[in-house]
């Protein structure tokens, strides 16, 4: 039985992977943040499944921004494997809490490779999630051969995060390897990120709930699949017998506009009634295009997308909309 650690394990990320290695027969651990409040929805349905007491889901308390905690992990754990997929992962917030952003996405990627180092994990494989938005203002198609040039402290912190996954490779000899992620969503997707804001509005306003929306740059291209097959080429690239550093994309482009009246549409809507723009939402530094040529994961990994955009907008809407009934339920049952 294999040994896996993960960190951001309660995001949507970290839950369809988390999914993935216990259906595998892996051990998973995963690092949380002590919080007032619960944060581990996305992982309850795993602990009502009766196998993962055969395969083991254990959590832990840590931080990316403390290094003992990662060091102390490391030794009572002793991952074969980890999968870093925490950070302050919205763009925009990453505008205004840059120093934060820094220091979790970027020198939490390095504390972990630090902690792996200093208590002899060198033999342990390292997955470091990095994206898309480090390509910024590249002109796509964007693969793993396109110069960087970021536009927002989440990107500069993910292109840092990158270069010393990479360094710990070359310096170190680890089996280290980076993805490079576009963008990637779900039913588990944050509703602050624009996919899953558009989508549960569009459920909300169904129902009466919400009147309007109010979006940003409605223009903005962006290569978008489904989380849970994306966590597929993580596993993947760790299994491959070289460290490599791999592009995941679906190589098809859409817009945020597009993306509203797939949305709408599905429920009858015209988004045009509702959508209305709001400069507030707008980044300092727009990026404009993001598409992604993942022809080397695909030919050297065997892996490609099971999801098409519609089909990932359909899966997200009808998600939403069930949420919008039990809260409409809710609304009139406290009426009554």
């Amino acid at each position: 039985m294999k040994r896996a650690l993960v960190t951001g394990i309660t995001g949507q990320d970290g839950s369809y992977l988390t999914e993935l290695l216990l259906a595998k027969g892996y051990e998973v651990h995963g690092i949380i943040r002590r919080s007032s409040s619960f944060n581990t929805q996305r992982l309850e349905h795993l602990y009502q499944d009766p196998q993962v007491q055969d395969r083991r889901l254990v959590l832990h308390y840590g931080d990316l921004n403390d290094a003992s905690s990662l060091n102390l992990l490391m030794q009572q754990v002793k991952p074969e494997e980890i999968y870093n997929l925490g950070a302050q992962s919205h763009v925009r917030v990453s505008f205004d809490v840059p120093d934060y952003t820094a220091e979790v996405t970027g020198v939490g990627a390095l504390r972990l490779l630090e902690a792996m180092r200093e208590t002899g994990l060198t033999k342990s494989r390292f997955y470091q999630a990095s994206s898309s938005e480090m390509f910024g203002s590249a002109p796509p198609p964007q693969g793993e051969n396109t110069p960087f040039h970021p536009r927002s402290p989440y990107a500069v912190a993910k292109v840092y995060a990158y270069w010393i996954t990479i360094n710990y490779r070359e310096a170190y000899g680890f089996h280290a390897v980076n993805g490079v992620l576009f963008n990637h969503e779900s039913p588990r997707r944050g509703e602050t990120f624009v996919t899953r804001k558009i989508t549960r509005a569009a459920g909300r306003i169904k129902l009466g709930l919400q009147k309007e929306l109010y979006l940003g740059n409605l223009d903005a291209l962006r290569d978008w699949g489904f989380a849970g097959d994306y966590v597929e080429a993580m596993w993947l690239a760790l299994q491959h017998e070289t460290a490599e550093d791999w592009v995941v994309a679906t190589g098809e482009s859409h817009s945020v506009r597009e993306l509203c009246e797939v949305a709408f549409a599905q429920l009858g809507l015209d988004y045009r009634d509702f959508v209305r723009h709001d400069p507030r939402y707008l980044r300092p530094a727009e990026v404009d295009h993001l598409c992604g040529d993942s022809s080397k994961a695909r030919a050297k990994l065997g892996w490609k997308p099971k999801t098409d955009f519609r089909a990932l907008v359909k899966m997200m809407v009808d998600s939403d909309l069930e949420l919008a009934r039990e809260e409409h339920w809710m609304s009139q049952r406290t009426k009554t």
